[in-house]
């Protein structure tokens, strides 16, 4: 607690990029999966049932597949290794939307399914068109979206398996809070992994407490 109190210059360099990475993740993310999601939520064709179990499975991604996916795509040998991008923040946040978008894909088809099925005969009734009804739905369903936003900023924050493969953990360019704490248990500096160990724990509790609060404003505004 010590370091967090005294506003150690490194341990709040490290929650920054973390913040910074893990946030970034989670809106490009949700900008693909969740107009995703919801296209598959109103979607009938064939094969749609393997296709969703599809995605569900992506949700248990193991991280350091990823890692290792995006490593060999962005490695000098690799077919994007022109960009230069291995061992740094972008590298990372790569790695992290491939983790979070099948998650933010999944809760926002479940929860978009249920809304088009009630609204259903009131948007064939006006015709709208599959692009405005996805529009329409997403926008209704906001506060509930935003748990899979949440729910996708739990899993990327506390990713520790991609962005080490993937960042390298250079100090000072891409050191999470996750990969340090790994680094410094091993080293024996206990004081900097607890004290980082402290403010994972805080945004958990902190992510949680926003899920559950949206939540309950979202069946509060549901019942109204």
């Amino acid at each position: 607690m010590g370091l967090i109190l005294q506003g150690d210059a490194e341990l709040w360099a490290i929650v920054a990029l973390s913040l910074r990475v893990s946030l970034s993740a989670v809106v490009i993310a949700a900008c693909i999966a969740m107009p995703l999601g919801a296209a598959l939520a109103i979607s009938r064709f064939p094969g749609r049932g393997a296709v969703v179990i599809f995605l569900n499975a992506l949700m248990g991604l193991p991280p350091v597949v990823v890692g290792l996916v995006v490593y060999l795509m962005l490695s000098n040998a690799g077919p994007l290794g022109v960009l230069q991008l291995l061992y740094t923040p972008t590298a990372m946040i790569v790695a992290q939307v491939i983790l979070v978008a099948p998650i933010i894909a999944a809760i926002t088809r479940q929860t978009i399914e249920g809304l088009n099925v009630e609204y259903s005969e009131q948007l064939q009734s006006l015709n709208v068109s599959n692009t405005g009804r996805i529009a329409t739905l997403l926008f209704d369903a906001r506060y509930a979206l935003v748990t899979a936003f949440l729910a996708g900023f739990g899993r990327a924050i506390a990713e520790v398996g991609a962005v080490i493969i993937v960042g390298g953990n250079i100090n000072h360019v891409t050191r999470t809070m996750t990969t340090t704490i790994a680094l410094e248990t091993s080293k024996g500096n206990l004081a900097l992994a607890l004290a980082l160990g402290t403010i994972l724990i805080l945004l958990a509790v902190l992510v949680n407490a926003a899920v559950s609060s949206v939540g309950g404003r979202a069946r509060a505004m549901a019942y109204a």
